[in-house]
């Protein structure tokens, strides 16, 4: 047993941050932190995005307890298993063993949420502003889109629907993820993947930011997560081609937005020297 309480994946997650950072950058990870929260309190726009996507984080928290108090009991479920079948249940009993189940549940609990928090550490030590805002804006429109999805089109895990003979191998490294792990992560989340989204969305930030290393990282991560997903038995294909979707286009859109914000800002900046000095 791997894991135990939220307390272990805490304390696991913050030492993976922290590798993550010196590995990607090859500095002290403590000058990362300490740019990072200069630039809190240096730039406002940073400071805003950066509200706006832990606001957003938390909504995805308590979604579940919104999505309790509305009168809306759709399941998509059975159609989403008319289209694929029994693949996930195929895919575990070629690949299942008692080796790879604890790498894949320490990627698909640790790394995924470690990977958010040192793309905005390592970019920041790297002075790319460009990819610290487009990290925020990528974040935002992958849950803005996502959100509304798990509120209206309710998918359950594949494991949790009986015809799709799926199981649950979370449980093998993880007994208590039911107890406390779920309260983050309702049962019919599935559509779009955010695991699957995220993932991706680092991946290209990543290869995009001019950083190979942290490529390299955030491109390995991706592929691990996204296989894991199937392998834990916990998301369908078409969740994962969704969120796919999803992380090309809310990475791409982010790098746009980012560039667009800091070029009215250089924008701004020249038009006042212009009037100073004209």
């Amino acid at each position: 047993m791997l894991f135990q309480s939220m307390q272990g994946i805490s304390i696991a997650s913050a030492v993976t941050v922290i590798l993550l950072i010196w590995v990607g950058t090859l500095r002290n990870p403590l000058k990362a932190a300490y740019l990072f929260i200069k630039e809190l309190l240096t730039s406002r726009k940073f400071l805003l995005l950066f509200c706006i996507m832990v606001g957003l984080l938390l909504a995805n928290k308590y979604e579940l307890q919104i999505e309790e108090k509305m009168n809306y009991h759709k399941d998509f479920t059975p159609w989403v298993f008319s289209l694929e079948g029994h693949f996930v249940q195929h895919l575990q009993n070629f690949f299942h063993s008692g080796y790879i189940t604890p790498v894949l549940v320490f990627f698909y609990v640790v790394v995924f949420q470690s990977l958010l928090v040192a793309s905005l550490g390592v970019y920041v030590s790297d002075q790319n502003k460009v990819f610290v805002l487009a990290t925020c804006f990528a974040i935002i429109i992958n849950y803005t889109v996502a959100i509304p999805f798990y509120l209206f089109f309710p998918v359950n895990e594949v494991w949790s629907y009986p015809p799709s003979g799926a199981q649950f191998f979370m449980l093998e490294v993880f007994p208590n993820f039911e107890q406390e792990y779920r309260p983050l992560s309702g049962l019919n989340n599935c559509f779009p993947s955010l695991h699957t989204s995220i993932s991706v969305t680092m991946m290209v930030l990543g290869l995009r930011s001019g950083n190979r290393r942290f490529g390299l990282i955030t491109t390995v991560s991706a592929v691990i997560i996204v296989f894991s997903i199937f392998y834990l038995g916990i998301h369908w294909l078409t969740d994962m081609i969704a969120g796919t979707i999803l992380g090309l286009i809310a990475s791409n859109a982010g790098i746009a937005l980012a560039k667009l914000s800091l070029r009215s800002k250089d924008g701004v900046m020249l038009r006042e020297q212009g009037k100073m000095f004209g």
